[in-house]
């Protein structure tokens, strides 16, 4: 009953448009009037617990780092440095936007910063080579999810924060198969581009890859920086969140200096409306995830699962159709808040390498950042890009497709992720 009056509450507010942080605190509240225990004052000192965290630190420092990233000079050199060495290639701006993608993500951590930064810089030059518009726009909305998954990443901190999960596992873990979605890509892309008249560019010389080099070297040390950090203990994830917006501040005004003042205070603004946004939701999200403990709802989701908790596999493929049905119609993060709490007992009770279980939970919200009705990225892209979203619906069904194979592929064979990973971790 408990679980019936919490969800229904939940998707009512959802559907009625509510913010999902409103409809997390009613749901919340519908569950302590419920259990007859409803105290304004829990609910308050609950929300203020729940931001009350030095690891939610990492967000805005890494908020501020991206849009460092995006604002000062970083994102054209990776650009322009991916171009110089794969843009020669038949097809070879899709290659550059996919190499682009993976680098860019260890800056930002941001899908939708990533996508957007994609989009403005090489869908013009794709245009100008006639490229088809809606693979073009596939590939780079697939290309921004990649984010997510690579360290630094927001959603990771906030998957740690609410599973009580090592965020310095996930980080590490998430390399290897941020890797594997960025080589999915390439096959997908390579397919694609043997069956069209592309134009090639020009191969650069050693000079020209030389230059590139040079100039984007400062960029390439940011994300050596934080993995080789948090690897060898020498900075926490939060500690490597100051570190990482430092270094991007430093390198966008002493080094390429195309980071003003002016600019720097409305990256400040901007990170500042972005961290009240999440941090309220991640209070709202920790109320609710103490009343699902209290009420007992893990345990009676637990029992209506239990059959399948001797089979992880089965239970991994259940739980992942589950998020992919839900991440189609709700954001990343409310998606993570939401379901992260209630399912973490089931994952630990069957056994499931928790890291891992993080790791392909975020893989599999990213994939419903692409997938309408909500689609975040894909709206972001086609808003950029002045397209429609039917053109780049249909762009992105291959992509989508691949991506659900191999997340298909994580769940049959869990040593893809978990071998590599236990190696990183050491």
């Amino acid at each position: 009953m408990t679980l019936a009056i919490f969800l229904s509450v939940l998707i009512i507010s959802i559907l009625l448009g509510l913010p999902v942080a409103f409809a997390l605190l009613l749901s919340s509240i519908a569950l302590m009037f419920h259990m007859d225990m409803f105290s304004a004052d829990i609910l308050a000192q609950g929300l203020l617990n729940g931001v009350d965290s030095f690891t939610l630190l990492a967000i805005p420092f890494f908020l501020v780092a991206g849009e460092v990233m995006s604002t000062g000079g970083l994102s054209t050199r990776i650009v322009r440095l991916a171009t110089t060495y794969v843009g020669h290639r038949k097809g070879g701006l899709g290659y550059v936007a996919i190499l682009t993608s993976v680098l860019l993500a260890g800056l930002s951590g941001s899908a939708v910063a990533d996508a957007a930064a994609l989009v403005s810089i090489l869908y013009p030059m794709m245009k100008a080579g006639k490229y088809p518009e809606g693979s073009s726009m596939g590939l780079l909305a697939s290309g921004g999810i990649i984010a997510p998954v690579i360290p630094p990443s927001i959603p990771l901190i906030l998957v740690g924060v609410a599973g009580g999960i090592s965020i310095k596992n996930l980080f590490l873990g998430g390399i290897i198969p941020g890797l594997l979605m960025g080589l999915t890509l390439m096959l997908v892309w390579g397919h694609i581009a043997k069956k069209e008249k592309l134009d090639v560019v020009e191969r650069a010389s050693k000079e020209e890859k030389r230059a590139a080099l040079k100039d984007g070297i400062w960029a390439l040390f940011l994300p050596i920086i934080i993995i080789v950090g948090i690897r060898f203990g020498i900075f926490t994830p939060t500690e490597a969140a100051v570190v990482a917006a430092a270094y991007a501040v430093f390198v966008s005004t002493v080094i390429y200096r195309e980071l003003t003042f002016k600019k720097f205070f409305h990256i400040l603004l901007a990170a500042g409306r972005s961290t009240a946004m999440v941090m309220f939701l991640v209070g709202c999200a920790m109320v609710a995830a103490w009343l699902i403990t209290v009420a007992q709802l893990p345990q009676q989701l637990a029992e209506m699962l239990g059959p399948l908790v001797d089979s992880p596999r089965l239970l991994m493929a259940v739980i992942m159709l589950l998020v992919l049905c839900v991440g189609m119609v709700m954001d990343l993060s409310p998606t993570i808040l939401i379901l992260v709490p209630l399912l973490m007992p089931i994952v630990k009770l069957a056994g499931i390498d928790p890291t891992y279980f993080g790791l392909m939970f975020v893989i599999n919200c990213s994939i419903g950042l692409l997938t309408p009705p909500v689609g975040t990225v894909l709206n972001v892209v086609c808003g950029v890009a002045k397209v429609q979203m039917s053109t780049a619906v249909k762009g992105v069904i291959p992509f989508i497709a691949a991506y659900l194979m191999l997340l298909t592929m994580f769940v049959l064979f869990p040593e893809i992720i978990t071998v590599p990973m236990q190696l990183v971790i050491g």
